[in-house]
């Protein structure tokens, strides 16, 4: 059976994407090299990183409403302009220096909430631009070509250009955005949301996306009243909490988090002091997770083909429990670069199957903002494992930390296996009164 075909939308949409990730890629250790050096105080420079964290948390439920009431496509557009204007002002103010710490913050903590918004609308237009089917393998491509644009160039590259200047890899960041945005404004015009508003509990009122469509079976189309963005986050959750199959990978997502970001925030460590990596072999080792993460995204599509999409996340837990443990257990460079490749591998094909489950199930005008829920309960925990591996590396040493993420793995798989049941799915509860209008888990990044 012949695969469906992407279409021009896609690669645009692809294309956005990847230059995208390859300016942030750019910017991120930019900021991190800038931070040092205008200070050396541990504080600051952390403060930096958690400046662009805290905003998925705080406002990533609002992004998943403004998702809903906008024209994603738009939207998209818009943020990207925004955010290639604060980039590229910042870095005038690099060049001029005059970009303190309270610069640094503020763009850091702006650019992150610019992103919620981004991200909660490409999340939901993505069903609106590829059919059904191919929303595996859509997913996986995406999550290649920004490994690649990330791990491969973006990164190896910012140090680079700020050896040569300052201000080179922001100037270029925000060269990316406005491609990005330019690239989404290409995009065939899809269907707005407004289209798929029906009325709840009317019978056989069900959406269903069929590639560019959106139709309603047996619904009333219908204009709602504005309600309170604070009531219609509430509807995105109350769905996702709804629909039993979802929650539980949200929930699964969660406490898998708390293991793999505590063991980023205690890898480069672990890196050094067990495994004996050179410091100069470093970028090399991380680039085996790189790799790693490429290939699970390429082959997601596949493996949701071969077993189903919950029977694959059920495999890929198990094989990343099993690649875990043999890197608890290794002590040589080698071993180390391989397994921890085969559980970034697993980490990217958790990814796209979760968010095409989503975008397959989620009703359309729900889909920004249950897309949403499922990133803020996701990631979640992440504060907290890295807070925690941090406590235990300074007590006991990274080795107890590397096995406790082993064992949690384990813990989460057992349960995966138990409440994940591809045999008798629920089906998705009704749609709760919606306005009218228009995926993380760390992978190796904070962001499964």
């Amino acid at each position: 059976m012949t695969a469906p075909r992407l279409g021009r939308d896609y690669h645009l949409l692809w294309s956005a994407a990847v230059s995208s990730r390859f300016g942030d890629a750019l910017r991120t250790p930019a900021l991190a090299l800038l931070a040092a050096t205008l200070t050396r105080d541990p504080r600051v420079i952390a403060a930096v990183t958690v400046a662009a964290q805290l905003p998925p948390l705080l406002f990533g439920l609002l992004g998943g409403v403004y998702a809903d009431r906008w024209d994603r496509r738009r939207t998209m557009a818009v943020t990207d302009g925004l955010r290639a204007a604060v980039v590229g002002g910042f870095a005038v103010a690099v060049a001029v220096d005059r970009a303190g710490v309270a610069t640094l913050l503020l763009v850091a903590f702006l650019l992150a909430t610019l992103g919620t918004l981004f991200d909660a609308a490409a999340f939901a237009l993505l069903p609106a631009v590829v059919p059904a089917a191919a929303l595996p393998r859509a997913n996986g491509r995406l999550q290649a070509g920004t490994a690649v644009a990330g791990g491969f160039l973006g990164a190896p590259a910012a140090g680079v250009l700020f050896a040569v200047a300052a201000p080179l890899p922001f100037a270029l960041d925000a060269l990316t955005f406005v491609a990005a945005a330019l690239l989404v404004l290409a995009l065939s015009a899809p269907p707005s949301p407004r289209s798929c508003t029906f009325r709840p509990g009317e019978p056989g009122a069900k959406p269903q996306n069929e590639g560019h469509k959106c139709k309603i079976a047996g619904g009333r189309r219908r204009d709602q009243g504005r309600r309170s963005v604070w009531r219609e986050a509430a509807d995105g959750v109350r769905w996702l909490r709804g629909d039993r199959t979802m929650w539980r990978i949200t929930v699964l997502t969660a406490a898998s988090n708390l293991a793999i970001s505590g063991l980023l925030a205690v890898l480069v460590l672990y890196a050094l002091d067990v495994l004996r990596v050179p410091p100069a072999g470093y970028g090399g080792f991380a680039a085996a997770a790189v790799l790693g993460g490429v290939a699970g995204a390429l082959g997601a599509g596949r493996l949701a083909g071969w077993l189903g999409t919950t029977a694959a996340l059920r495999v890929v837990l198990a094989a990343q429990t099993v690649a875990l443990t043999a890197f608890a257990l290794a002590r040589h460079p080698v071993t180390g670069g391989l397994t921890l490749a085969v559980f970034a591998a697993g980490s990217t094909v958790w990814n796209s199957l979760w968010a095409s489950y989503g975008q397959l199930h989620v009703p359309a005008d729900l889909l920004g903002r249950v897309g949403a829920g499922q990133r803020v309960v996701g990631l979640l925990t992440a504060p907290v494992g890295a807070a925690l591996a941090g406590l235990v590396g300074a007590a006991y040493g990274t080795v107890p930390v590397a096995a406790a993420v082993a064992v949690i793995f384990a813990l989460v798989t057992l349960a995966a296996w138990r409440v994940l049941r591809p045999a008798a799915p629920a089906p998705p509860p009704t749609a709760p009164p919606t306005t009218a209008g228009t995926a993380a888990r760390p992978a190796p990044h904070p962001s499964r």
